[in-house]
C-alpha cells in the first residue's frame, strides 16, 4: 500500500508534510515555535472538535521528548473575548506574554503546543491564531457529529449545565444559542458544532489545507501508533516509539440515544457528511448507520 493510501485509510487530510515541516524549521524562529529563538511561539494546536478525543491526544503528545504540552488543557487564549485583539505590536506582545506563562516550564528546545477544542468552532479564533503565528500547525480530530452531539449534551447534563432532556435541548438549541449572539454559545451548541465543513474552510482560509491535519477520532482510538506517527511527521519531529493506548473521558450514558432522535439527526447531518467526504476524501457512511 502506498503512503498516501495509508493516510487516507487512517482518515487523514494529508498534504506533503515532510516538505512543509522542513519549511517551518527554516522559518524565522518567531514563526516556528523554536524555544531557543529570540521570540518563541506556540507552534501547534489541537483545536477541535470537542468530545472527539482531544484529551487523549494531548496526553499522547505530552509523552514525546521533542514536544511540550502544558498539563492544563484548554488554555482558551484565542477564544478569550476579554483580551484586546487589535493588530498593533503592543497588544500582540501583551497577549503573547500572558499566553506564554503556561509554557514557563517547557524544557529548552521543545516545540510548544496546546489543546483547546473550541478554537475550531470559535469564529474569531483562526484569524487571531494567524496573527499570532501564521506558520501554526493545526491538528483536528473529527467524530461522527450525531454521536458528538449526544456526548456533548450528556457532559453538560452531568456537570449541571443543562437541565433539559436531549430532545428538548435540540428543539430549543437555536433559541438558546441566540442568547450568546454575536458570539457562539459555548454550552448549548450540540448540533451547530457538528457542521465541520465550514469550520475547516475557515481554518484553511488562514493556514491552507497543508497545515491542517484532519483525523478521525475512531482511528486514533483504534490505531494510535499510526495516527501519532502521522502527527509527528506533520510537526516535523521524530516518530514515537511504542505507544501504550489511552482511553480518556469515555462517555457513559444512562441510556442510549432514542432511535427517533438519531434518525432526525441523520437527516440534519446527511448533506454535511457528504460535503466532508468530498472535501477530505473520506468514507463516512458508517456515521449514518446504527
Amino acid at each position: 500500500m502506498a503512503a498516501g493510501d495509508q493516510h487516507l485509510e487512517l482518515g487523514c487530510s494529508w498534504h506533503e508534510p515532510k516538505h512543509l515541516a522542513h519549511r517551518i524549521w527554516q522559518s524565522p524562529p518567531w514563526l516556528g515555535g523554536n524555544r531557543n529563538g529570540p521570540d518563541p511561539r506556540v507552534s501547534f494546536l489541537i483545536c477541535g472538535t470537542q468530545k472527539a478525543g482531544t484529551t487523549a491526544l494531548a496526553d499522547y503528545l505530552r509523552g514525546h521528548p521533542q514536544l511540550f504540552v502544558p498539563e492544563q488543557k484548554e488554555l482558551h487564549h484565542f477564544d478569550n473575548e476579554s483580551l484586546h485583539w487589535g493588530t498593533g505590536i503592543r497588544a500582540q506582545r501583551r497577549n503573547a506574554r500572558r499566553y506564554h506563562q503556561a509554557f514557563d516550564k517547557a524544557p529548552t528546545g521543545r516545540l510548544w503546543g496546546e489543546a483547546t477544542p473550541i478554537y475550531m468552532y470559535w469564529d474569531a479564533a483562526p484569524e487571531r491564531i494567524w496573527h499570532y503565528n501564521p506558520a501554526m500547525r493545526i491538528l483536528v480530530l473529527l467524530r461522527n457529529p450525531i454521536e458528538r452531539a449526544y456526548s456533548h449534551w450528556a457532559m453538560e447534563v452531568a456537570r449541571g449545565a443543562d437541565p433539559l432532556g436531549f430532545e428538548d435541548a435540540l428543539n430549543q438549541e437555536a433559541q438558546r444559542c441566540r442568547s450568546a449572539l454575536p458570539l457562539q454559545h459555548r454550552v448549548f451548541s450540540y448540533v451547530d458544532r457538528g457542521f465541520y465543513s465550514g469550520q475547516l474552510r475557515r481554518l484553511w482560509r488562514f493556514f491552507g489545507n497543508e497545515a491542517v491535519l484532519v483525523l478521525r477520532q475512531d482511528h486514533l482510538r483504534q490505531a494510535p501508533q499510526r495516527c501519532l506517527d502521522g502527527i509527528c511527521q506533520h510537526l516535523g519531529v521524530e516518530p514515537f516509539g511504542s505507544v501504550e493506548p489511552l482511553e480518556q473521558h469515555v462517555g457513559r450514558y444512562d441510556k442510549a440515544m432514542d432511535p427517533n432522535i438519531r434518525e432526525r439527526l441523520r437527516g440534519i447531518f446527511a448533506n454535511e457528511i457528504q460535503q466532508l467526504e468530498a472535501m477530505l476524501g473520506w468514507d463516512c457512511s458508517d456515521w449514518l448507520e446504527g
